[in-house]
């Protein structure tokens, strides 16, 4: 028998219990945050001696120099010809709706503008891609191809003339599909390195691996901990926290998908959480019973049980708006509205870091193949940030041309302030230029 919440936002002591559910520290662990501390410090001073010794300690893998553990493009190429017909079709075929996608993106966020005001004084916004990105791919207890995808596409879209992967290949064992996808994402160069060293490797550059402007990508408790020490030399996408999974039912879905779609997240490991919200008390009666059913014929029972009854949840509502209520207080990572009519409730949803619309709308599809980016705020940052995408990419250079007739405009009002601030030297450089 499965031990899983059932709350109700009736009952008088809701908001205690909800508490406890959506607890999470995103404390490092303090042995974790000393031991990156010296691998960073070991790499950014010894570069890629330090590289191969820990390559060799957590990986187990014996090279003769880190150039040894490049991957060629050659390399990248016969693993994609060596995998089978339909693993290449799906990596093409999710490869184009998540380059069409951030195609769309660029357009609508990511280009150049200007204009003139009455004086003549041109002013606007230039948009360059970053020079060299790294991108972290995961390749301890499972290996993640589409993270691949939804790292270097972006990236590729917006310009950035080097894409550099790194990836770890634990005794030496290299995962054709990741390889494969950073064949398909056009990866430039690829590193057969993971861990903290990894990531201290693209902040301060070695003599083999090259120094990038900013890292992205997924990893374990040593790889936040690394880009999170590291932020500053270099930029980083966010710190990921556990996956998230949130369920906005009316009670028109089968059971059935919706039980999955809990199990989704739940598989990733064990501080995931997968959280129903609904206004039916039969219908969640249901969704507990199809859990029950089909969680033994999961491979992943034990993650996936875990999962459910250490941080999951079926919470019975007033209304569907109150479940919309709760949905922004919780800004969860993946948000499936599980209606009949998702158009209704989608207005009123302001944080989530993904929303999928309608019962056909798996959270699974957005993970490989729909097209927006699978990496997502996560522990209630929807809040504030936004998916991963090109925009994460580029940035942005202010551009002013200020005319003749603008000086003569711009300049009392600039000096009048700079005076104010006790900056001479200011308010004097504006001056210089009005007509006496």
């Amino acid at each position: 028998m499965l031990n899983l919440r059932h709350l109700s936002t009736a009952a008088a002591d809701f908001e205690t219990e909800f508490q406890r559910v959506l607890h999470w520290s995103a404390e490092t662990d303090t042995a974790i945050e000393t031991r990156v501390a010296e691998i960073l410090a070991d790499v950014r001073a010894r570069g890629d001696a330090a590289v191969l010794e820990y390559t060799a300690r957590f990986d187990h893998v014996d090279a003769a120099s880190v150039a040894a553990l490049e991957l060629t493009r050659e390399e990248l190429k016969a693993a994609f010809d060596a995998i089978t017909p339909a693993q290449r079709s799906a990596l093409e075929s999710a490869a184009a709706r998540v380059r069409s996608y951030h195609e769309r993106q660029k357009q609508a966020c990511g280009l150049s503008w200007s204009y003139r005001d009455e004086d003549g004084t041109l002013l606007g916004q230039k948009v360059t891609p970053l020079d060299r990105v790294g991108i972290y791919v995961p390749g301890g207890k499972a290996a993640y191809p589409s993270s691949v995808l939804m790292n270097a596409i972006p990236a590729h879209v917006a310009g950035v003339p080097e894409i550099v992967m790194v990836v770890p290949t634990p005794r030496g064992e290299k995962n054709p599909l990741v390889l494969a996808a950073a064949y398909v994402a056009g990866v430039h160069r690829a590193f057969a390195v993971g861990g903290a060293q990894a990531v201290a490797a693209l902040a301060y550059g070695t003599a083999t691996v090259p120094r990038v402007d900013k890292i992205t990508g997924p990893g374990n408790a040593y790889v936040a901990s690394a880009k999170k020490n590291v932020f500053g030399q270099v930029g980083i996408d966010m710190i990921a926290g556990p996956s998230e999974i949130l369920v906005l039912a009316d009670g028109t879905t089968p059971p059935d998908w919706v039980a999955m779609d809990l199990f989704s997240q739940a598989e990733h490991d064990e501080m995931a959480q997968s959280i129903l919200l609904c206004p039916d008390a039969a219908y969640i009666a249901r969704v507990h019973e199809a859990i029950e059913r089909l969680l033994p014929t999961m491979p992943r029972e034990a993650v996936i049980r875990a999962s459910l009854e250490g941080r999951g949840a079926l919470i019975l509502t007033r209304s569907m708006d109150e479940a919309c209520e709760i949905s922004n207080r919780i800004a969860p990572e993946h948000l499936e509205v599980s209606s009949a009519d998702p158009h209704q409730w989608e207005p009123l949803l302001r944080h989530a870091g993904a929303i999928f619309l309608g019962a056909f709308t798996s959270e699974s599809l957005g993970d490989y193949c729909a097209g927006p980016n699978h990496v997502l705020p996560t522990s209630g940052t929807a809040r504030f940030s936004s998916p991963l995408g090109v925009y994460d990419f580029q940035k942005r250079s202010s551009l002013i041309e200020v005319s003749e007739a603008g000086a003569q405009k711009l300049g009392p009002i600039a000096a009048e302030l700079a005076y104010g601030e006790g900056l001479q030297g200011h308010a004097r450089a504006a001056e210089m230029r009005l007509k006496r």
